[in-house]
Protein backbone atom coordinates (compact mmCIF):
# COMPACT_ATOMS: atom_id res chain seq x y z
CA UNK A 1 0.00 0.00 0.00
CA UNK A 2 0.73 3.22 -0.79
CA UNK A 3 2.53 5.39 2.54
CA UNK A 4 0.70 8.65 1.49
CA UNK A 5 -2.48 8.63 -0.56
CA UNK A 6 -3.06 12.23 -2.42
CA UNK A 7 -4.73 12.02 -5.58
CA UNK A 8 -6.11 15.13 -7.55
CA UNK A 9 -9.08 14.30 -9.92
CA UNK A 10 -8.94 16.65 -13.08
CA UNK A 11 -12.78 16.67 -15.14
CA UNK A 12 -13.57 18.72 -18.14
CA UNK A 13 -16.82 19.38 -16.38
CA UNK A 14 -19.33 18.14 -13.65
CA UNK A 15 -22.61 17.18 -14.98
CA UNK A 16 -25.15 14.35 -14.90
CA UNK A 17 -23.35 12.50 -17.85
CA UNK A 18 -21.72 9.07 -17.81
CA UNK A 19 -17.98 9.77 -17.51
CA UNK A 20 -18.87 12.16 -14.53
CA UNK A 21 -20.80 9.56 -12.60
CA UNK A 22 -17.80 7.62 -12.82
CA UNK A 23 -15.47 9.81 -11.84
CA UNK A 24 -17.45 10.57 -8.69
CA UNK A 25 -18.51 7.30 -7.91
CA UNK A 26 -14.31 6.78 -8.12
CA UNK A 27 -13.57 9.77 -6.06
CA UNK A 28 -15.92 8.93 -3.49
CA UNK A 29 -14.53 5.13 -3.60
CA UNK A 30 -11.41 6.37 -3.42
CA UNK A 31 -11.91 8.77 0.05
CA UNK A 32 -13.58 5.99 1.89
CA UNK A 33 -10.72 3.77 1.32
CA UNK A 34 -8.42 6.53 3.11
CA UNK A 35 -7.13 8.15 -0.06
CA UNK A 36 -7.04 12.51 0.33
CA UNK A 37 -9.24 13.42 -2.36
CA UNK A 38 -9.36 16.94 -4.81
CA UNK A 39 -11.81 17.23 -7.51
CA UNK A 40 -10.84 19.44 -9.93
CA UNK A 41 -13.08 20.55 -12.94
CA UNK A 42 -11.98 22.82 -15.73
CA UNK A 43 -15.54 24.47 -16.06
CA UNK A 44 -17.97 25.43 -13.84
CA UNK A 45 -19.66 22.57 -12.10
CA UNK A 46 -23.50 21.83 -12.71
CA UNK A 47 -23.65 18.57 -10.48
CA UNK A 48 -22.65 16.56 -7.97
CA UNK A 49 -21.47 19.12 -5.73
CA UNK A 50 -23.71 17.52 -2.64
CA UNK A 51 -21.98 13.75 -3.11
CA UNK A 52 -18.80 15.67 -2.74
CA UNK A 53 -19.34 17.75 -0.16
CA UNK A 54 -21.02 14.93 1.95
CA UNK A 55 -18.07 12.93 1.72
CA UNK A 56 -15.70 15.48 2.30
CA UNK A 57 -14.01 15.53 -0.61
CA UNK A 58 -12.63 19.16 -1.96
CA UNK A 59 -13.81 20.31 -5.30
CA UNK A 60 -12.41 22.96 -7.11
CA UNK A 61 -13.06 25.34 -9.83
CA UNK A 62 -10.86 26.29 -12.51
CA UNK A 63 -13.53 28.88 -13.98
CA UNK A 64 -13.17 28.13 -17.66
CA UNK A 65 -15.83 29.00 -20.15
CA UNK A 66 -16.61 25.83 -22.70
CA UNK A 67 -15.03 25.32 -25.56
CA UNK A 68 -12.78 28.40 -24.94
CA UNK A 69 -9.09 28.63 -23.91
CA UNK A 70 -7.64 30.15 -21.35
CA UNK A 71 -3.89 30.17 -20.27
CA UNK A 72 -4.62 31.33 -17.12
CA UNK A 73 -6.35 28.33 -16.15
CA UNK A 74 -2.87 26.54 -16.36
CA UNK A 75 -1.45 28.98 -13.61
CA UNK A 76 -4.73 28.45 -11.34
CA UNK A 77 -4.30 24.56 -12.21
CA UNK A 78 -0.39 24.80 -11.06
CA UNK A 79 -1.29 26.91 -8.14
CA UNK A 80 -3.69 24.02 -6.78
CA UNK A 81 -0.76 21.22 -7.66
CA UNK A 82 1.47 23.41 -5.60
CA UNK A 83 -1.14 23.95 -2.33
CA UNK A 84 -2.01 20.47 -2.85
CA UNK A 85 0.50 18.16 -3.64
CA UNK A 86 -0.58 15.30 -4.93
CA UNK A 87 0.95 12.02 -5.74
CA UNK A 88 -1.12 10.94 -8.38
CA UNK A 89 -2.92 13.39 -10.96
CA UNK A 90 -5.36 11.36 -12.20
CA UNK A 91 -7.97 13.06 -15.49
CA UNK A 92 -11.02 12.21 -17.32
CA UNK A 93 -12.02 13.22 -20.69
CA UNK A 94 -10.37 14.55 -23.38
CA UNK A 95 -10.05 17.96 -22.76
CA UNK A 96 -8.82 17.46 -18.95
CA UNK A 97 -6.14 14.87 -20.19
CA UNK A 98 -4.73 17.21 -22.67
CA UNK A 99 -5.08 19.83 -19.91
CA UNK A 100 -3.24 17.82 -17.52
CA UNK A 101 -0.32 16.59 -20.70
CA UNK A 102 0.41 20.59 -20.80
CA UNK A 103 0.12 21.50 -17.21
CA UNK A 104 3.52 19.06 -16.70
CA UNK A 105 5.42 21.49 -17.94
CA UNK A 106 4.46 23.69 -15.37
CA UNK A 107 4.34 21.91 -12.03
CA UNK A 108 4.92 18.41 -11.62
CA UNK A 109 3.44 15.50 -10.21
CA UNK A 110 4.88 11.81 -9.46
CA UNK A 111 2.14 10.36 -11.39
CA UNK A 112 -0.07 11.46 -14.38
CA UNK A 113 -2.85 9.47 -15.74
CA UNK A 114 -5.48 10.06 -18.14
CA UNK A 115 -8.75 8.38 -18.97
CA UNK A 116 -10.79 7.73 -22.16
CA UNK A 117 -14.48 7.75 -22.04
CA UNK A 118 -15.05 7.33 -25.38
CA UNK A 119 -14.05 5.73 -28.13
CA UNK A 120 -14.20 8.30 -30.09
CA UNK A 121 -13.11 12.02 -28.56
CA UNK A 122 -13.63 14.40 -31.18
CA UNK A 123 -11.68 13.53 -34.50
CA UNK A 124 -8.26 13.45 -35.86
CA UNK A 125 -7.01 16.82 -34.30
CA UNK A 126 -7.28 15.50 -30.61
CA UNK A 127 -5.92 11.68 -31.73
CA UNK A 128 -2.93 13.65 -32.82
CA UNK A 129 -2.92 16.07 -29.60
CA UNK A 130 -2.93 12.35 -27.67
CA UNK A 131 0.00 11.35 -29.65
CA UNK A 132 2.15 14.60 -29.29
CA UNK A 133 1.55 14.72 -25.68
CA UNK A 134 1.86 11.12 -24.85
CA UNK A 135 5.22 11.95 -22.99
CA UNK A 136 3.96 13.92 -21.15
CA UNK A 137 1.45 11.32 -19.38
CA UNK A 138 2.32 7.87 -17.67
CA UNK A 139 -0.81 5.72 -18.56
CA UNK A 140 -3.60 6.33 -20.76
CA UNK A 141 -6.66 4.14 -20.00
CA UNK A 142 -10.17 3.75 -22.20
CA UNK A 143 -13.01 2.73 -20.14
CA UNK A 144 -13.88 -0.10 -23.11
CA UNK A 145 -11.96 -3.08 -24.91
CA UNK A 146 -12.49 -1.47 -28.05
CA UNK A 147 -11.36 1.85 -27.59
CA UNK A 148 -8.23 0.72 -26.10
CA UNK A 149 -7.58 -1.13 -29.17
CA UNK A 150 -9.08 1.40 -31.37
CA UNK A 151 -6.07 4.21 -29.73
CA UNK A 152 -3.36 1.82 -30.14
CA UNK A 153 -4.20 0.77 -33.83
CA UNK A 154 -4.56 4.56 -34.59
CA UNK A 155 -1.44 5.45 -32.76
CA UNK A 156 -2.78 7.94 -30.51
CA UNK A 157 -1.34 5.93 -27.66
CA UNK A 158 1.56 3.18 -27.42
CA UNK A 159 0.51 -0.28 -26.61
CA UNK A 160 2.75 -0.72 -23.41
CA UNK A 161 1.03 2.32 -22.07
CA UNK A 162 -2.43 1.73 -22.93
CA UNK A 163 -4.56 0.27 -20.30
CA UNK A 164 -8.02 -1.15 -20.40
CA UNK A 165 -9.86 -0.41 -17.09
CA UNK A 166 -13.63 -0.45 -17.10
CA UNK A 167 -16.20 1.61 -15.62
CA UNK A 168 -17.97 0.29 -12.53
CA UNK A 169 -21.49 0.23 -10.63
CA UNK A 170 -22.36 0.21 -7.29
CA UNK A 171 -24.87 -2.96 -6.83
CA UNK A 172 -25.43 -2.04 -3.66
CA UNK A 173 -27.39 1.26 -5.18
CA UNK A 174 -28.85 -0.06 -8.28
CA UNK A 175 -31.24 -3.25 -7.64
CA UNK A 176 -34.69 -3.57 -8.37
CA UNK A 177 -37.13 -1.43 -5.96
CA UNK A 178 -40.31 -3.35 -6.06
CA UNK A 179 -42.39 -0.15 -4.00
CA UNK A 180 -40.71 2.83 -6.23
CA UNK A 181 -41.83 0.89 -8.85
CA UNK A 182 -45.53 0.96 -8.27
CA UNK A 183 -45.46 4.10 -7.11
CA UNK A 184 -43.51 5.77 -10.68
CA UNK A 185 -45.85 3.49 -12.47
CA UNK A 186 -49.13 5.01 -10.76
CA UNK A 187 -48.15 8.50 -11.09
CA UNK A 188 -47.21 8.31 -14.81
CA UNK A 189 -50.56 6.18 -15.22
CA UNK A 190 -48.65 3.36 -17.17
CA UNK A 191 -49.88 0.69 -14.43
CA UNK A 192 -50.62 -1.24 -17.54
CA UNK A 193 -48.59 -0.71 -20.08
CA UNK A 194 -44.83 -1.73 -21.26
CA UNK A 195 -42.86 1.02 -20.50
CA UNK A 196 -39.48 1.19 -22.33
CA UNK A 197 -36.73 3.79 -20.55
CA UNK A 198 -33.82 5.19 -22.33
CA UNK A 199 -31.17 7.43 -20.43
CA UNK A 200 -28.72 9.87 -21.67
CA UNK A 201 -27.84 13.56 -22.91
CA UNK A 202 -30.19 14.26 -25.66
CA UNK A 203 -27.46 15.22 -28.06
CA UNK A 204 -26.42 13.25 -31.88
CA UNK A 205 -24.11 10.84 -29.89
CA UNK A 206 -27.32 9.33 -28.67
CA UNK A 207 -29.40 9.21 -31.57
CA UNK A 208 -32.74 9.75 -30.38
CA UNK A 209 -33.86 10.36 -34.04
CA UNK A 210 -33.87 6.61 -34.74
CA UNK A 211 -35.11 6.04 -31.49
CA UNK A 212 -38.47 7.99 -32.41
CA UNK A 213 -38.12 6.24 -35.84
CA UNK A 214 -38.13 2.53 -34.60
CA UNK A 215 -40.73 3.38 -31.45
CA UNK A 216 -43.46 4.89 -34.25
CA UNK A 217 -42.70 1.56 -35.35
CA UNK A 218 -43.79 -0.59 -32.13
CA UNK A 219 -46.70 1.24 -31.35
CA UNK A 220 -47.53 0.23 -35.51
CA UNK A 221 -47.47 -3.20 -33.67
CA UNK A 222 -48.51 -2.64 -30.09
CA UNK A 223 -50.36 -0.51 -28.79
CA UNK A 224 -49.81 -0.18 -25.03
CA UNK A 225 -46.39 0.99 -25.01
CA UNK A 226 -44.83 3.81 -23.36
CA UNK A 227 -41.29 5.51 -24.14
CA UNK A 228 -39.78 8.05 -20.96
CA UNK A 229 -36.46 8.92 -21.71
CA UNK A 230 -34.33 10.89 -18.86
CA UNK A 231 -31.66 13.24 -19.98
CA UNK A 232 -31.19 17.09 -20.86
CA UNK A 233 -29.22 18.47 -24.17
CA UNK A 234 -29.19 20.92 -27.24
CA UNK A 235 -31.82 18.38 -29.11
CA UNK A 236 -34.29 18.48 -26.92
CA UNK A 237 -36.74 21.39 -28.99
CA UNK A 238 -36.06 19.24 -32.41
CA UNK A 239 -37.07 15.74 -30.66
CA UNK A 240 -40.06 17.39 -29.03
CA UNK A 241 -41.55 18.31 -32.66
CA UNK A 242 -40.31 15.22 -33.98
CA UNK A 243 -42.53 13.10 -31.21
CA UNK A 244 -45.53 15.45 -32.56
CA UNK A 245 -44.67 15.05 -36.28
CA UNK A 246 -44.93 11.40 -35.36
CA UNK A 247 -48.52 11.62 -32.70
CA UNK A 248 -46.44 10.16 -30.05
CA UNK A 249 -46.99 13.15 -27.48
CA UNK A 250 -49.09 10.80 -25.28
CA UNK A 251 -46.76 7.93 -25.38
CA UNK A 252 -43.49 9.54 -24.92
CA UNK A 253 -42.05 11.64 -21.79
CA UNK A 254 -39.36 13.63 -20.92
CA UNK A 255 -38.44 13.56 -18.15
CA UNK A 256 -35.47 15.68 -17.73
CA UNK A 257 -32.65 15.43 -15.21
CA UNK A 258 -33.61 12.44 -12.80
CA UNK A 259 -31.50 11.55 -9.52
CA UNK A 260 -33.24 8.82 -8.31
CA UNK A 261 -31.91 6.70 -11.72
CA UNK A 262 -32.35 3.13 -10.12
CA UNK A 263 -36.44 4.28 -9.25
CA UNK A 264 -36.75 5.01 -12.48
CA UNK A 265 -35.18 1.85 -13.99
CA UNK A 266 -37.47 -0.38 -11.17
CA UNK A 267 -40.72 1.35 -13.06
CA UNK A 268 -39.55 0.49 -16.90
CA UNK A 269 -39.94 -3.03 -18.00
CA UNK A 270 -36.87 -2.78 -20.37
CA UNK A 271 -33.79 -0.43 -21.26
CA UNK A 272 -33.04 0.60 -25.02
CA UNK A 273 -30.35 2.73 -26.40
CA UNK A 274 -29.86 3.90 -29.42
CA UNK A 275 -26.16 5.54 -29.63
CA UNK A 276 -23.70 6.01 -32.81
CA UNK A 277 -20.70 5.99 -30.20
CA UNK A 278 -20.32 5.08 -26.79
CA UNK A 279 -16.96 3.99 -24.78
CA UNK A 280 -18.74 2.03 -21.86
CA UNK A 281 -21.85 3.58 -21.34
CA UNK A 282 -22.56 3.56 -17.17
CA UNK A 283 -26.52 3.29 -18.09
CA UNK A 284 -26.11 -0.02 -19.53
CA UNK A 285 -24.56 -1.14 -16.76
CA UNK A 286 -27.04 0.23 -14.18
CA UNK A 287 -29.98 -0.69 -16.21
CA UNK A 288 -28.57 -4.51 -15.87
CA UNK A 289 -27.98 -3.82 -12.07
CA UNK A 290 -31.56 -3.37 -12.21
CA UNK A 291 -32.40 -6.64 -14.00
CA UNK A 292 -34.19 -4.83 -16.98
CA UNK A 293 -33.54 -6.61 -20.25
CA UNK A 294 -32.18 -4.15 -22.54
CA UNK A 295 -31.46 -3.36 -26.21
CA UNK A 296 -28.52 -1.40 -27.48
CA UNK A 297 -26.84 -0.77 -30.32
CA UNK A 298 -23.45 -2.57 -31.51
CA UNK A 299 -21.23 0.36 -30.95
CA UNK A 300 -18.20 1.02 -28.54
CA UNK A 301 -18.07 -1.18 -25.33
CA UNK A 302 -21.77 -2.25 -25.32
CA UNK A 303 -20.88 -6.02 -27.04
CA UNK A 304 -18.38 -6.38 -23.87
CA UNK A 305 -21.33 -5.60 -21.48
CA UNK A 306 -24.42 -7.78 -23.82
CA UNK A 307 -24.23 -10.60 -25.49
CA UNK A 308 -26.84 -11.28 -28.02
CA UNK A 309 -29.83 -12.79 -27.39
CA UNK A 310 -28.14 -14.53 -24.10
CA UNK A 311 -28.45 -11.71 -21.69
CA UNK A 312 -29.79 -8.88 -24.19
CA UNK A 313 -29.63 -7.40 -27.11
CA UNK A 314 -27.61 -5.87 -30.13
CA UNK A 315 -28.38 -4.17 -33.59
CA UNK A 316 -26.76 -2.16 -35.52
CA UNK A 317 -26.07 1.75 -35.34
CA UNK A 318 -28.41 4.09 -37.31
CA UNK A 319 -31.47 1.13 -38.03
CA UNK A 320 -34.34 1.76 -36.62
CA UNK A 321 -36.00 -1.10 -38.34
CA UNK A 322 -33.38 -3.69 -36.55
CA UNK A 323 -33.97 -1.61 -33.32
CA UNK A 324 -37.83 -2.25 -33.18
CA UNK A 325 -37.62 -5.50 -34.21
CA UNK A 326 -35.82 -6.01 -31.48
CA UNK A 327 -37.87 -4.30 -29.31
CA UNK A 328 -41.23 -6.00 -29.87
CA UNK A 329 -39.18 -9.54 -29.70
CA UNK A 330 -38.25 -8.81 -26.05
CA UNK A 331 -42.16 -6.90 -25.37
CA UNK A 332 -43.71 -10.51 -26.97
CA UNK A 333 -41.50 -12.51 -24.51
CA UNK A 334 -42.74 -14.50 -21.37
CA UNK A 335 -42.57 -12.26 -18.61
CA UNK A 336 -40.31 -15.17 -16.89
CA UNK A 337 -38.13 -15.26 -19.53
CA UNK A 338 -37.15 -11.37 -19.53
CA UNK A 339 -36.78 -11.79 -15.93
CA UNK A 340 -34.12 -14.57 -16.53
CA UNK A 341 -32.46 -12.34 -19.23
CA UNK A 342 -32.21 -9.58 -16.84
CA UNK A 343 -30.67 -12.14 -14.02
CA UNK A 344 -28.33 -12.96 -16.55
CA UNK A 345 -26.92 -9.27 -16.90
CA UNK A 346 -27.00 -8.64 -13.70
CA UNK A 347 -25.03 -11.45 -12.60
CA UNK A 348 -22.24 -10.66 -15.70
CA UNK A 349 -22.08 -7.26 -14.00
CA UNK A 350 -21.34 -8.45 -10.75
CA UNK A 351 -18.57 -10.58 -11.97
CA UNK A 352 -17.17 -8.11 -13.94
CA UNK A 353 -18.24 -4.65 -13.21
CA UNK A 354 -19.10 -4.06 -9.46
CA UNK A 355 -17.43 -0.65 -8.41
CA UNK A 356 -15.19 -2.38 -5.65
CA UNK A 357 -13.56 -4.70 -7.64
CA UNK A 358 -12.88 -1.50 -10.28
CA UNK A 359 -11.61 0.08 -7.18
CA UNK A 360 -9.07 -2.73 -5.72
CA UNK A 361 -8.08 -2.44 -9.67
CA UNK A 362 -7.22 0.99 -9.49
CA UNK A 363 -5.46 1.22 -6.52
CA UNK A 364 -3.64 -1.80 -7.72
CA UNK A 365 -2.99 0.22 -11.35
CA UNK A 366 -1.67 3.44 -8.46
CA UNK A 367 0.47 1.68 -5.98
CA UNK A 368 1.75 -0.68 -8.64
CA UNK A 369 3.08 3.22 -10.91
CA UNK A 370 4.17 4.61 -8.07
CA UNK A 371 6.21 1.82 -7.02
CA UNK A 372 7.86 1.73 -10.64
CA UNK A 373 8.85 5.67 -10.18
CA UNK A 374 10.26 4.70 -6.59
CA UNK A 375 12.37 2.20 -8.06
CA UNK A 376 13.61 4.20 -11.37
CA UNK A 377 14.38 7.59 -9.27
CA UNK A 378 16.96 4.76 -6.67
CA UNK A 379 18.48 3.50 -9.99
CA UNK A 380 19.35 7.24 -11.04
CA UNK A 381 20.02 7.78 -7.29
CA UNK A 382 22.18 4.47 -7.10
CA UNK A 383 24.23 5.42 -10.90
CA UNK A 384 25.29 9.24 -9.22
CA UNK A 385 26.66 7.70 -6.33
Amino acid sequence: MLDYKRIIILTTGLSYGGAETQLVRLSVGLKKRGWDVHVISMTRPQAFQDVLQAHGIALHDLNMARGVPDIRALFRFRSLIKHIRPVIIHSHMVHANLFSRVSKLLASAPLRICTAHSIFEGGAFREWAYRMTDPLCDLTTQVSQAGAERYVRIKAVPKHKMLWVPNGVDLSRFSFQKEQRDVLRAQMNAMNKFVWISIGRLTAAKDYPNLLHAFRKVRSHIQDVELWIIGEGEDKQALLSLVDTFNLAEHVTFLGIQENIADWLSAADAFVLSSVWEGLPMVVLEAGSVGLPVVVTDVGGNREIVKHQENGWLVPARDSNALAQAMITVMQLPPEKRIALGEQLRQFIYENYDMERILDRWEKIYEELIAEKIQNRNKINDKKK
